[in-house]
């Protein structure tokens, strides 16, 4: 039931990833900079084009790579996967809720780096320095998300332990 939640979150992360990334590349100009000297003006640059397609890229690879496990598990594809998470198992929900909430943390990580990018080429308009929570949330997010996973697997080993001596 709650993996509900988890898939709804991750769509609403996709769509925010899209929103955000084809608005900022709209205001990118010709060459992207991502990396600035003292001064202000740009180090490393690379076309716009460029940016957008490997921003895409590394979007879909990303979804891709995340959702395919939930997908495994949800369809019940292996004979192991049936057995270690059964219909009706509760830590099954939490495993498939995790990786479908994980998949929108990373899509939001993706979406904040787009923001950071549009800053450090935008500087008349935004400054890059006003975003600073926004990369210290990435990391707490990650870690959360990780144990959190622990949690989950921890109560699962549990689990199988005591029905096991049963």
């Amino acid at each position: 039931m709650y993996y509900r939640f988890g898939k709804v979150f991750h769509f609403i992360s996709v769509l925010l990833f899209l929103f955000t990334f084809l608005y900022f590349y709209s205001a990118m100009p010709e060459f992207v900079a991502y990396e600035l000297d003292e001064n202000g003006y740009a180090l490393k640059e690379f076309s716009r084009s460029a940016y957008f397609y490997t921003g895409i890229i590394l979007f879909a690879v990303l979804n891709f790579a995340l959702i395919t496990p939930a997908k495994l598990i949800e369809n019940k594809s292996t004979r192991s996967l049936k057995q270690l998470f059964p219909t009706g198992d509760i830590f099954r929900d939490y495993m498939l809720t995790w990786i479908y909430s994980f998949a929108g943390v990373v899509n939001i990580s993706l979406s904040i780096m787009g923001l950071f990018i549009h800053a450090i080429n935008n500087q008349n308009e935004i400054g890059s320095g006003s975003y600073s929570f926004f990369f210290y949330l990435i990391p707490i997010l990650f870690a959360v998300w990780i144990i959190a996973l622990f949690w989950i697997l921890l109560q699962k080993f549990n689990a199988i332990r005591n029905n096991s001596t049963i």
